[in-house]
């Protein structure tokens, strides 16, 4: 049985990768208490312990704002980090999945993006996520590197846990519509890395759940599959916003090449959606 490392184990996607890939590897998960990626002899002597086959790179430093005001703290945990944990995969000949993100682009472009258009991150997070790239890219001979995008799931922050939250507290929100991209379930993606995994895919691959939308769309279809149609919600602009980083007004991710390669399609991010707030209802 083929042996895998999840990093970041504790975090929304290191859970549900846990569980996904727990059937048929033997899955070794861990998180920061375990080692510090930001400490090279550290981080690379705890994976050779491990000897693992694939290593699932998932942790990582996430807070877009904060990364705007520790711009060092971002590229040592996303772009240094993630060279130690690629230096370990180089030094065992082990495979590395990658987890990046939409941020590496600008959101200028008319359409969805494809792994082969040009990366211009516009804000810190993205920088440091592509900088992680470049090192997996240089340094691990067999490598998939996934962008996904507006993931939720259990066990951490997102927006649909915010939304909830503000709804019930105020009321009333405020959320811009000139943002759009496509929701992605932490449980869907990480089937799909499976099913890379199993279909022995390298490179790198855009994933989300299907169909896109605006912040503003996916807030009032998280309200109304929660009973919560009576919380009005005003339409703003992302110049409206007071945020510390940019972020791309078009976000939306070209599946189509993990597609056609795995035969697999994402189901529509409103299905999704539905199924983590049942889940998330009987927890």
């Amino acid at each position: 049985m083929e042996r895998v490392l999840i990093t970041g184990a504790k975090g929304m996607l290191g859970l549900e990768l846990t569980d996904v890939f727990g059937d048929s590897y033997d899955v070794y998960g861990r998180d920061i208490d375990d080692f510090d990626i930001t400490r090279d002899e550290e981080t690379v002597d705890a994976i050779i312990k491990i000897r693992p086959d694939v290593v699932i790179h998932t942790a990582a430093y996430t807070d877009v704002d904060g990364c705007e005001s520790h711009i060092e703290l971002a590229h040592s945990v996303n772009g240094g980090g993630t060279k130690n944990v690629a230096s370990a995969c180089r030094e065992l000949g082990s495979e590395m999945v990658y987890i990046s993100t939409d941020y590496v682009f600008d959101g200028t472009k008319s359409g969805a993006y494809s792994e082969e258009d040009s990366t211009c991150p516009i804000n810190t997070y993205g920088r440091s996520k592509l900088e992680g790239e470049r090192w997996v890219r240089t340094m691990v001979g067999q490598f998939v590197i996934v962008r996904t995008a507006w993931l939720f799931g259990r066990g951490g922050d997102h927006f649909v846990k915010t939304i909830l939250k503000l709804a019930r507290e105020k009321g009333a929100l405020s959320v811009v519509t000139d943002q759009v991209g496509s929701p992605t379930y932490a449980v869907d993606l990480s089937r799909a890395i499976y099913i890379l995994m199993e279909k022995k895919c390298r490179g790198i691959y855009h994933i989300t759940n299907g169909k896109t939308c605006s912040w503003y769309e996916y807030a009032q279809e998280i309200l109304a599959m929660s009973g919560l149609d009576n919380v009005s919600v005003d339409q703003i602009s992302s110049d409206q916003l007071d945020r510390a980083a940019k972020r791309p007004r078009n976000s939306v991710l070209d599946r189509g090449k993990f597609e056609r390669e795995t035969g697999y399609r994402m189901r529509p991010w409103r299905e999704a959606l539905r199924d983590y707030l049942e889940r998330e209802a009987k927890r």
